[in-house]
This record gives C-alpha cells, structure tokens and sequence, in this order.
C-alpha cells in the first residue's frame, strides 16, 4: 500500500481561531485525484462558501496532472463538498448567526482510497491574537528543549 498522504493548510490555524472540525468528502475528477496522490495541493487564500444550500470549496488548487493528456482539469475550479443535509444546515446557521468562516484545514486520502477534506468552523484573530499564538509556541518549544536535555 502507498504512504499515507495528509496535506495540511499550516497558516488555517495561525489565521483563525478554529471552533469546530468536520471532515467531509469531495467531488473530484480522475486526474484531480492523481494530482493529490502526489501531494500537489495548495490551500492559498482557499474558503468555503454556501451557494443554494451546498457547500463549495474555492480557490483550492490542486496541480494540473502530467500524464492526464486531453482529460485535464482547472486547478482552481470550484468543487462541491459532500456533507448531509443536518451538518450542511447546523453549518450554516452558524455561519449566518456568528459571523464564522469555514476553512479547509487539510487535505487527505482516507483508509478506503477516497479523498476527503477536514474543514474548520473559524473566527479570525486579531493581531494580539496572533501574538498570543506565537508567544505560545515558542514557550512550548522551550519548554521541549529543556525536558530533552
């Protein structure tokens, strides 16, 4: 079996304060999927937006595959996420209501060979926020450094 492939969107959790995780699957073309096999996906400026009751993912960009020839893709065309009805609905209602945004977080090819997409519930940081994250992080890197000793 090939290696696991899990892509993250690293600055997702710098950017936003993440409520609520969900994963959920993706609708992809054959040489879309090929492209993510090998790990070329790239969460820039990538949001989740509701449009007549589905969830879309937009402006995530998974490379053009080589060998796809005439069967090609769009790398930054929209794509429909796949949740049922009761997520889709708490969802948006709490987009609507708190003024939350949802985020890809990452990127990953589950047990079964599907590709799913973890999403986050997020509220953006301020800049003391942001501050905060960082002066937490590397309290804990001191921290790691001195129990290693």
């Amino acid at each position: 079996m090939a290696e696991k492939v899990y892509i993250k969107n690293r600055p997702a959790t710098f950017e936003y304060a993440i409520e609520d995780k969900l994963t959920a699957g993706i609708m992809l073309t054959g040489s879309e999927i090929k492209s993510i096999r090998n790990s070329k996906v790239s969460f820039n400026d990538s949001y989740c937006i509701f449009d007549k009751g589905e969830l879309w993912i937009k402006s995530l960009h998974i490379a053009e595959y080589v060998n796809a020839g005439y069967a090609g893709h769009d790398p930054i065309r929209e794509r429909k996420l796949l949740l049922n009805k009761k997520e889709l609905a708490k969802w948006a209602n709490k987009v609507r209501e708190k003024g939350l945004t949802i985020v890809p977080l990452a990127v990953f090819i589950n047990d079964a060979g599907y590709a799913k997409v973890e999403i986050g519930l997020g509220k953006g940081k301020k800049l003391h926020d942001k501050r905060e994250t960082i002066k937490n992080r590397d309290i804990d890197k001191e921290i790691k450094r001195h129990l290693n000793r």
